[in-house]
């Protein structure tokens, strides 16, 4: 398989992107197609969708053993089959993501809700058709509606918002508090470093979550609310 074109996006490290698309809804990401695919006879006709999706390969998935069973974040250590969750460590690293169409501009798609990292090579694009893939009834096994993930609370001071609207500005990112917001308030930390909040502990530091060009550094005071340390802006790689 060849890549049709390598996704640009707000997200540019694994640690920080969400782990399922339309998480964070002000994400942005940008997917370019190759000259060779003939983008401006290929995208004729997908402005009339509004969502696409995104069929993708987890190029920086370094696991290279399989497992037969998982530890998905929800269930907090508990293991279920691999092919019971959507978990990148699969037999073929091949994801599948649905997104937001926010306008498509030549050959460049630019798209909202991503869940993917800076660089990942793009497979496919297919049109979302809900009226074929929307199933109300359908049933969510381990993963039940209703149990949606509790938002933390971030803490921001006048200080650190006068930063961040400045570097919306440069970057040309109106949403990019609430990207933020959105981002941390999912809580990106992997189990393990997870509650010890509070405690003299190893696994209690500080954490940082690239978006853009900048650096986010935060902690957590408790449980249930984050605290920004620090904000780093113009940062290159």
């Amino acid at each position: 398989m060849k890549p049709i074109g390598t996704l640009q996006s707000c997200y540019r490290d694994k640690f920080g992107t969400p782990r399922q698309p339309g998480l964070s809804p002000s994400s942005w990401a940008c997917l370019k197609i190759e000259k060779e695919w003939q983008p401006e006879l290929s995208l004729q006709g997908l402005e009339g969708f509004s969502h696409l999706w995104l069929i993708f390969l987890f190029h920086q998935n370094t696991n290279l053993r399989y497992h037969a069973k998982v530890h998905p974040p929800r269930l907090e250590g508990k293991q279920i089959g691999l092919f019971a969750t959507r978990s990148p460590h699969r037999p073929n690293p091949i994801g599948l993501s649905l997104v937001k169409i926010e306008k498509i501009d030549g050959a460049h798609i630019y798209l909202s809700g991503a869940d993917l990292v800076d660089g990942t090579p793009i497979l496919d694009i297919k049109p979302y058709l809900p009226e074929v893939e929307s199933i109300p009834i359908a049933l969510s096994g381990w993963s039940p509606p209703g149990e949606a993930k509790t938002r933390l609370s971030v803490r921001w001071t006048e200080e650190f918002l006068q930063k961040v609207q400045e570097w919306s500005a440069r970057i040309q990112q109106p949403q990019l508090k609430a990207l933020i917001d959105e981002t941390l308030s999912l809580d990106p930390r992997p189990l393990i470093y997870k509650g010890y909040e509070g405690e003299a502990s190893p696994y209690r530091e500080n954490h940082a979550v690239r978006l853009f060009d900048g650096d986010i550094h935060f902690r957590f005071t408790d449980a249930e609310n984050i605290e920004i340390l620090k904000i780093l802006t113009g940062l290159s790689g």
